[in-house]
C-alpha cells in the first residue's frame, strides 16, 4: 500500500510540474492587484503541512504574475464568526507591512463565511470578498450529521470524537497551535438553518433566489464566486473517494461538488458554477490533479486576480 501511495505522489508531483509548465506559465504583471491578495483555508484547513500547501502551487503563480499574496491560518474548526475573529488581526497585520488600504480576501469552503464575516463587521478593511465553492446557504452534509448526532447521544460522542481528534491532530501537525478548535461546533455552523440566522446578521453578496446572485457591491466591498459541479474528475486521485462518498449525502439531481452545492456556494458576481471541478480540485488537490479537459484551477485563480486588477482592486 505504502508502495503505490508513493507512486501515486511520484505521478501526481511529476504530472502538475509539466501541467503547470504548460498552462500557467509566468506573465509579469498580469495578476499585480492594486490591494494584497489574502488566501483564507477552510475546514480542517492549513497553510503548509508535512510539505503540502493547502493552495498547492496557487500561492506561487499569483505571485509570479505581480500578486502580493499571503496565506493566513484560522482555526481549522470553529464558526466563521470565531474564524472572523482571528483573521481580523493577521488582515491588519499586512496593511500595517504593505502599507495598503484594503485586502482582497478569497475564501475556500468555511472560509467564505469567515471572509464574508470580516468584511460585514470591518468593511474598511476589505476591497474584495471572492467565495471559492464557500459554504454560504449550508449544506446538505451538516444538515444530516448534526440531525443524526441531536437524534443519537453515541453517534455524537463517537463522531464528534473522531473529527474532533483529526481537527486537533490537523492543527498540531500544520503548527496553528489554535486552542479554540470544535469540529461539531463548526459543522453546526455550515446547516441550513444557522446559515440562514448568519446570513441575515451578515447579507453583503447573498443572493435572494435559490440559485440567483447576490448584490456585487455591498458597504463598499466587492463580492465573487465560483464552484465546481463534480465530485469525481480524476480517476487516480485518491481524494476523489472523499468527495464521492460525502456527495451521497446530497438529493438526487443536487449539482454539487461532493461538499457543497453549486447553487448554495453563490455570492455576489458568479463567475461559474459549473467547473468539472470537486471541492478538492478548487484548490489544485489532491497535488495538482484535476482533468484535463476543463481549465486547471490556477489558471482560474490567475483569471480572477487579473479581474480584480482590471476592476482597480
Amino acid at each position: 500500500m505504502k508502495k503505490i501511495l508513493a507512486t501515486l505522489v511520484m505521478f501526481a508531483a511529476m504530472f502538475s510540474a509539466n501541467v503547470s509548465a504548460m498552462s500557467h506559465a509566468p506573465e509579469t504583471g498580469y495578476t499585480e492587484t492594486r490591494y494584497p491578495i489574502v488566501l483564507v483555508h477552510g475546514f480542517l484547513g492549513w497553510d503548509t503541512m508535512l510539505g503540502i500547501d493547502y493552495w498547492y502551487q496557487i500561492t506561487e503563480a499569483l505571485q509570479e504574475g505581480g500578486a502580493d499574496v499571503y496565506v493566513v491560518t484560522v482555526p481549522n474548526a470553529n464558526t466563521p464568526e470565531v474564524r472572523g475573529e482571528e483573521l481580523i488581526p493577521q488582515v491588519e497585520e499586512i496593511l500595517a507591512l504593505t502599507g495598503a488600504e484594503k485586502v482582497n480576501l478569497i475564501g475556500h469552503s468555511h472560509g467564505g463565511p469567515t471572509t464574508r464575516y470580516v468584511a460585514s463587521v470591518r468593511p474598511e478593511l476589505v476591497a474584495s470578498v471572492t467565495s471559492v465553492s464557500g459554504v454560504n446557504k449550508g449544506t446538505p452534509i451538516a444538515d444530516t450529521l448534526m440531525a443524526t448526532a441531536d437524534d443519537s447521544e453515541a453517534f455524537d460522542a463517537v463522531f464528534g470524537g473522531i473529527v474532533n481528534l483529526a481537527a486537533e491532530a490537523l492543527n498540531l501537525i500544520s503548527g496553528a497551535g489554535y486552542d479554540d478548535v470544535n469540529a461539531m461546533v463548526a459543522i453546526a455552523s455550515m446547516t441550513s438553518e444557522r446559515a440562514v440566522i448568519f446570513n441575515n446578521q451578515h447579507p453583503g453578496g447573498i443572493p435572494d433566489s435559490a440559485c440567483g446572485e447576490g448584490d456585487y457591491e455591498y458597504n463598499g466591498v466587492r463580492y465573487y464566486s465560483w464552484a465546481g459541479a463534480d465530485p469525481t474528475t480524476v480517476a487516480i486521485d485518491p481524494m476523489d473517494l472523499i468527495t464521492v462518498a460525502f456527495s451521497q449525502f446530497f438529493p438526487e439531481g443536487y449539482v454539487n461538488d461532493g461538499f457543497v452545492g453549486a447553487c448554495d456556494a453563490h455570492l455576489g458576481m458568479v463567475i461559474r458554477d459549473d467547473f468539472v471541478m470537486n471541492h478538492l480540485d478548487e484548490i489544485n488537490q489532491f497535488l495538482g490533479l484535476h482533468d484535463l479537459n476543463e481549465t486547471d484551477p490556477v489558471a482560474v485563480y490567475r483569471t480572477h486576480a487579473n479581474r480584480l486588477k482590471s476592476a482597480g482592486l
